[in-house]
C-alpha cells in the first residue's frame, strides 16, 4: 500500500512540476516576443494557446513605470480549464526612444565604415 501510494505521489509531483516548467517557458516567451517587437503600449491583453498547449492561457499586462520608457510587465499563465493561476512572471522592459535609435544606427555605421577603410 505504502508503494503505491509513493508512487502515485512521484506522478503527480513530476506532472506538476512539467506544468510549472511549460507555463514558466510560455511566460519568458510572452515577454521575449514583447522584447523583439518593440511598440509597447500599457494596457492588459490575454490569449490562449493552441494545439498541445490548449490547457494554457495567458494575461499579460504593461503599466508605465516611474522613468520614461520603462515599463512594468506581468504575465500570468492560467489553466484554461480552471483560470488557476500557474505561474506569474513579472519584469520591466525599456522601449528606446527614437533618438536613441538613431544614435545606435550611427554608431553601426561608424563601424562598418571603420572595417573597410
Amino acid at each position: 500500500m505504502g508503494l503505491t501510494r509513493g508512487l502515485a505521489t512521484a506522478l503527480s509531483s513530476t506532472k506538476e512540476s512539467e506544468l510549472q516548467t511549460t507555463a514558466g517557458l510560455l511566460a519568458s516567451e510572452l515577454v521575449e516576443t514583447l522584447r523583439a517587437e518593440g511598440g509597447l503600449l500599457d494596457g492588459e491583453t490575454e490569449g490562449s494557446f493552441s494545439g498541445g498547449l490548449a490547457s494554457y492561457k495567458w494575461k499579460q499586462t504593461l503599466s508605465p513605470s516611474q522613468i520614461d520608457g520603462l515599463h512594468n510587465v506581468k504575465v500570468v499563465i492560467e489553466s484554461s480549464r480552471t483560470g488557476q493561476s500557474i505561474y506569474e512572471l513579472e519584469t520591466m522592459l525599456f522601449e528606446p526612444g527614437a533618438d536613441t535609435t538613431a544614435k545606435d544606427k550611427d554608431r553601426k555605421s561608424r563601424k562598418k565604415g571603420g572595417k573597410r577603410g
